[in-house]
């Protein structure tokens, strides 16, 4: 099985075509992206023909779930497409995924993504919410950590918590994993911790949902963006620096988000590897 291994700001992906060649994907992905016992990754993406798009995406996380999208694994997905001929060269590229068809635009290395118009109905998202609270302000605590949650979809979850400073100093690791499983959230939900820096820049974190903390998520840069240009903190367009790199974000407060950034590879390879899926401990159930 031949395989690419990509990165997008460090969002690192093991790129397969699966034309022809069905798995039990989820227990694929759990070896495959296993740091030490497979290739690792922060997920497996599938490159299908789609008969709606120029291209069909599928990723599942390190667990074995199946995300609706990846703003970060959609570049790859598009500049490995690009460069063996499996898309068209001019005009937009049109890619199928469970959160609908994606327009994108490859220019060299750098892949601009339109993330689609954000929701925030709590059934949208979705999250469990009645309260008088807007989504933009669900306050929660967390082992001990008192939170102010903007809630959205971007077709997957995210939650972003926005912090005045001291992003580095965020338990991330302790607090992120009970968000994403907080019975607030039935599908569970990306966790971003964000602060702004300027009214162009800002500094984001992200726990992902089925992936742990990741050196990028595209999705959760723009989600963070977008919670802070609600709250009139932020410009339509924002830089924002994640521990793998820059992500450009636009959103002009009412319709479709915009995310660009760069999409490079790391290595080919063949996968001789087992099949099996993993245990909670590593090791074969």
């Amino acid at each position: 099985m031949r395989f690419m291994k990509m990165h997008g700001t460090g969002n690192d992906f093991i790129v397969l075509e699966a034309k022809g060649n069905e798995q039990d994907w989820p227990s694929l992905a759990q070896i495959m992206c296993h740091r030490h016992l497979g290739i690792g990754a922060d997920g497996l993406l599938l490159i299908l023909p789609s008969t709606h798009a120029h291209v069909k995406m599928r990723i599942f996380n390190p667990d074995g779930s199946e995300a609706e999208m990846c703003g970060n694994g959609i570049r790859c997905l598009v500049r490995y497409a690009l460069d063996r001929g499996l898309v068209p060269s001019d005009g937009p590229i049109r890619v199928e995924t469970l959160a609908g068809i994606i327009s994108t635009w490859a220019m060299g290395d750098v892949v601009r993504v339109a993330i689609g118009v954000p929701r925030f109905h709590p059934s949208q998202v979705p999250v469990r919410w009645e309260g008088e609270e807007p989504l933009a302000d669900i306050p929660l605590e967390v082992g001990g950590h008192p939170l102010r949650l903007f809630c959205l979809s971007l077709g997957n979850p995210h939650a972003v918590h926005l912090l005045p400073h001291s992003l580095e100093k965020f338990p991330l690791g302790q607090i992120g994993p009970q968000v994403e499983r907080h019975p607030l959230f039935p599908k569970r939900v990306n966790f971003e911790v964000a602060e702004v820096v300027d009214r162009g820049h800002m500094r984001v974190r992200v726990w992902e949902r089925g992936a742990g903390e990741t050196l990028a998520c595209g999705t959760g840069a723009t989600a963070a963006a977008i919670a802070a240009r609600v709250k009139g903190l932020v410009d339509e367009r924002v830089e924002v620096q994640l521990p793998g790199g820059v992500l450009r974000i636009e959103w002009d407060g009412e319709g479709e988000a915009f995310l660009a950034g760069p999409a490079e590879y790391v290595f080919q390879g063949e996968w001789l590897g087992p099949t099996f899926p993993l245990d909670q401990k590593g090791g074969k159930p």
